[in-house]
């Protein structure tokens, strides 16, 4: 009988299928990288998602991200994501957070629920509060690091932390998370050195806010939900 994932039992096999529909991932942060982490995830039937996001869809965001459109500005992300999700597997079980995860909320949730953690978002302490909490719990997980002024998707890998170099934000958390006894994370990472806006407006000169593009960090997410699909595959 030919179903929506068809062509992907072809490709992994009945259990190889039947793994990814018990898998529950939790992914933090909904933007540029995060959504398309989920939209690959979902596609490739993963039972159970739990999306993590308290921001709220922008004009700003319709040059990369999968969930901003005009029709769905000013939606929750989370939202935007979960409704996606649904009408692509109805199937799908799906646990919406509208919140930004921080140290401090941290103890809210429960990782030893989840089969695989995606990082994908911005803050350095929120970065490194979700490795500690996913190490300390044995459950694997993937980080982004920074996509914003790159122009060269061919120039991202997937590696250990310990191999980067070029990216600043890499460099802080290997040294971060050296310091709290952690040698070893898959990160995904770009060699190319990030390159000067060419116009800032006077906002985002103040909040620093980096340029991005559409298919930078759309093919870090795609790369991040590869990762976590043969990882989910070979257990």
């Amino acid at each position: 009988m030919v179903t929506q994932f068809s062509r992907t039992e072809m490709l992994i096999g009945s259990n190889g299928l039947a793994k990814l529909q018990k898998a529950r991932v939790a992914v933090f942060g909904i933007g540029g990288v995060g959504g398309y982490v989920v939209e690959a995830l979902a596609r490739a039937g993963v039972g159970a998602l739990d999306l993590v996001d308290n921001d709220e869809v922008s004009l700003s965001n319709i040059n990369r991200q999968i969930i901003a459109l005009h029709s769905t500005i000013g939606q929750p992300k989370a939202e935007v994501a979960a409704a996606r999700c649904v009408d692509i597997n109805p199937y799908i079980k799906l646990n919406i957070h509208k919140c930004f995860y921080l140290p401090e909320n941290s103890d809210v949730f429960d990782f030893s629920q989840y089969d695989y953690v995606v990082d994908a978002i911005d803050t350095v302490s929120g970065k490194i509060a979700l490795v500690e909490q996913a190490t300390k719990a044995g459950v694997p997980i993937i980080c982004a690091m920074g996509a914003g002024n790159k122009l060269d998707a061919t120039k991202l890998e997937v590696t250990d932390i310990s191999k980067t170099h070029t990216c600043p934000l890499a460099k802080v958390m290997r040294q971060e998370l050296r310091r709290r006894g952690i040698q070893h994370l898959k990160v995904v990472y770009s060699t190319e050195p990030a390159l000067a806006p060419q116009i800032c407006d006077e906002t985002s000169h103040k909040r620093q806010t980096p340029g991005s593009i559409s298919f930078v960090p759309s093919v870090m997410g795609l790369l991040m939900a590869g990762e976590v699909i043969n990882d989910l595959l070979k257990r």
